[in-house]
């Protein structure tokens, strides 16, 4: 009889739940952000400007670009890991997409802060 030995189980499905999670999250924002557009149709720059002067939506705003990032984190690093075999350039290219997705959270992060 052989017995497997599984190291690392488990790992696979936290990174599933996770992105199964962010994508409710940013479904949820999607509608609703429809629901807010759909209420501002044909105000122009101020009823938008007004839609986003609510700490509320300027939350859930930010709430989908971090949900949005850890989304596509997950998934670029597990493209990585199968199809990039240099241990150097799969680790130089973890680097580069993680400093891009903090670089646009703090991009999010300011141009909400000036709304």
């Amino acid at each position: 009889m052989v017995k497997r030995i599984l190291v690392g189980a488990h790992y696979g499905f936290r990174d599933w739940l996770a992105q199964r999670i962010t994508a409710v999250v940013m479904a949820l924002y999607t509608v609703l952000f429809a629901v807010a557009a759909a209420s501002v149709a044909g105000s122009g720059f101020e009823g938008w400007r007004a839609l986003f002067a609510s700490g509320f939506m300027r939350f859930a705003t930010f709430v989908f670009f971090v949900a949005l990032a850890w989304h596509a984190w997950i998934g670029v690093r597990d493209i990585f890991m199968d199809y990039i075999k240099p241990t150097g350039l799969r680790l130089a290219l973890h680097v580069l997409v993680i400093l891009v997705l903090v670089g646009y959270l703090g991009w999010a992060a300011l141009i909400l802060g000036r709304l």
